[in-house]
Parts: C-alpha cells; sequence; structure tokens
C-alpha cells in the first residue's frame, strides 16, 4: 500500500506523540463528527491539543484555521504541521511549557 505524503507526516507525528506519552487520536469528521476538526486530537500535561497535517505547499482551508484559532483562544496547542517542521513536534510542546508564543 502506497502512503500520500500527508499520511508519512501523520505517521511522523504520531509516532513522536507515543513518545513523549501523549494521548492522542484522529477524529471522525464524517457523518456525525465535525467538519475542520485538526487531524490528531489529544492532551498532553493537561493540554488539549490539535495538529493539521499538510504535505507540499497544501494550506489549511478557512474551517480548519477556524478550529485551530478556537483552540488557541482557550490555551490549547494548535499548530499545522508539514515536512519543513515534522522534526520539531516535542520542541513546540516544550516550547508551550516554557512559556514561549506560538
Amino acid at each position: 500500500m502506497v502512503m500520500t505524503p500527508e499520511a508519512k507526516v501523520k505517521k511522523k507525528v504520531v509516532s513522536q506523540l507515543k513518545e513523549m506519552g501523549a494521548y492522542s487520536f484522529y477524529p471522525v469528521t464524517g457523518g456525525y463528527g465535525f467538519s475542520g476538526v485538526p487531524d490528531i486530537v489529544g492532551c498532553y500535561k493537561g493540554i488539549f491539543f490539535g495538529i493539521e497535517c499538510k504535505s507540499g505547499s497544501n494550506k489549511p482551508t478557512a474551517l480548519q484555521d477556524k478550529n485551530l484559532t478556537d483552540i488557541r483562544k482557550q490555551k490549547g496547542i494548535a499548530v499545522v504541521i508539514n515536512e519543513k517542521n515534522i522534526d520539531s513536534v516535542k520542541a513546540i510542546f516544550d516550547d508551550y511549557y516554557n512559556g514561549v508564543k506560538q
């Protein structure tokens, strides 16, 4: 089975989250779910997070951006991860806990 570039990003992000000990899952967005929800959501050290995974030059949709903004308004961690910043997942969380603005 050939993995899409975005699926590769998701797989690597989930691997890093597991290493960190974070609780995370892929939310269901069709049917009874909500559209625009980040690809990966969870909790780490008591903080809710949402991670939108993209590949190449793909950008979040307006609805995805709104959901990420809503998470940030509630003091959660909300980020877009792609091939350029894929190795910085732990650093993003560390920065958050050290008071560095996202």
